[in-house]
């Protein structure tokens, strides 16, 4: 499964993929993803011509609230890939990669649920941006005491916020703000994929 082989590599030995996803809605039970994004992180630097995105078609509709963050319509879902085939194209790009999102118990619930489709488990090693800004002394949390908002880190980190809300331009921004966090956190770039994604669980909200 994803990030298992990496797990006692320096993380810039290991492979990342930065994801991201856009939903039907905010409910981790129901919802679905209907666009991903993907960045692929090797040697500390994103490899831009491994980037991923695509739309994906979903059996729920969208509701308002989402719509109107995302924008995207159900026309555009028409001829998107099924849940299915999108859960095999995730599963074909962490092969061997280290998991990364923001608030990463999001993406976590949202791609558990899709890889069950195809009779798959998410259960390697996972880096949350969230909880290593955290661990970091960046942020204490968001507004309310929840998760800090990605573009609003991004700028207190001097990181480029790329498209937001669309799934590749937030996965983009989500490794530029793990590069600056990890230029921070391990300094002698030492750490092992297993040490921060421990620091992650400790420092994670859910």
């Amino acid at each position: 499964m994803p990030g298992w082989d990496a797990l006692n590599l320096p993380w810039r030995q290991a492979e990342l993929v930065v994801l991201d996803v856009e939903t039907t809605g905010l409910d981790l039970r129901k919802d679905e993803i209907v666009s991903y994004g993907a960045a692929v992180v090797v040697d500390g630097r994103i490899v831009v011509g491994r980037c991923a995105y695509s739309l994906v078609r979903p059996v729920r509709a969208i509701s308002a609230a989402a719509a109107g963050v995302h924008a995207i319509t159900v026309d555009e879902l028409a001829t998107a890939p099924e849940p299915a085939e999108a859960a095999r194209a995730l599963a074909d790009l962490l092969v061997g990669r280290v998991l990364v999102a923001h608030a990463a118990w999001v993406e976590r619930a949202f791609l558990s649920r899709l890889w069950q489709g195809i009779g798959l488990k998410l259960d390697g090693p996972v880096l949350d941006t969230a909880a290593l800004a955290r661990a970091a002394g960046v942020v204490r949390g968001g507004e309310d005491g929840g998760e800090p908002q990605l573009e609003g880190l991004a700028r207190s980190l001097n990181v480029p916020v790329h498209t937001p809300h669309h799934a590749l331009g937030d996965a983009l921004t989500t490794a530029g703000v793990l590069q600056a966090l990890l230029a921070q956190l391990d300094r002698d770039h030492r750490m092992t994929v297993r040490e921060l994604a421990d620091l992650s669980r400790r420092q994670s909200l859910q």
